[in-house]
């Protein structure tokens, strides 16, 4: 008796193991399938998820709802943008020519003739100390009249008070102001005409713009501004 309960034990392990590995499918004898192949086809891009960050996680619990989640700076592409730095006389820029074609790539930069107009300002100054030209600010604000430092090391310290490409648009601002109260300004010229080279880089991308810091130095004090 006993050995006939080993042996049915024995059969009802193998028959178990048969239907477990399918064996016995031609049969119709086979444990279902858990494996769903259309969920896998179904994917979009499943190479693209990736794990947030703690500050990404916590932007999307506290966005509004519906707004879309900012691209990290990692993925965010920089725009390549157009700067430029001038005016530069021909002494100048025959030096500075020299320097970019050793260090940039060519073709990345270019010289553009230009002219710098005359610029007449409405003056005040010189002062003798900083004591009255701050003095003199105060009394500008009072009135309500802007102001700024002039340029022209010849004219410091000194107030300008309106900055004009045409001198006749300088004596109007200057009869104008003058209603205000302001009764020691008088009209001059700040700069005079220049002529000369404008320095322009037409697609500064994020290459670029590290190997602009090592030509900075060389560019006179000019800063790179962002083309008209």
């Amino acid at each position: 008796m006993l050995r006939l309960a080993v042996l049915l034990l024995v059969l009802a392990n193998a028959g178990y193991w048969a239907w477990s590995q399918g064996l016995l499918a031609a049969y119709g004898l086979a444990p279902a399938v858990q494996s769903e192949p259309q969920r896998m086809a179904a994917q979009i891009r499943p190479e693209a998820i990736r794990l947030l960050t703690p500050d990404e996680a916590k932007k999307i619990e506290t966005r509004p709802p519906g707004a879309a989640l900012a691209p990290t700076a990692a993925e965010a592409p920089a725009t390549p943008e157009c700067l430029q730095a001038g005016l530069f006389n021909e002494q100048q820029t025959a030096t500075l020519r020299a320097s970019l074609d050793a260090a940039l790539p060519a073709g990345s930069w270019q010289f553009e003739s230009s002219i710098e107009p005359a610029r007449w300002i409405v003056y005040m100054g010189k002062y003798n100390t900083e004591e009255s030209l701050a003095k003199k600010r105060g009394e500008l604000r009072q009135l309500g009249v802007a102001f700024r430092p002039v340029t022209n090391p010849a004219l410091a310290p000194g107030l300008a008070l309106g900055s004009f490409a045409v001198q006749a648009d300088a004596d109007r601002e200057l009869a104008r102001i003058a209603t205000k109260g302001v009764r020691t300004a008088r009209v001059t010229q700040e700069r005079a005409e220049a002529r000369g080279q404008i320095l322009k880089f037409a697609s500064v991308d994020a290459e670029l713009r590290a190997r602009l810091e090592a030509v900075k130095p060389q560019l006179e004090g000019k800063a790179l501004q962002a083309c008209p």
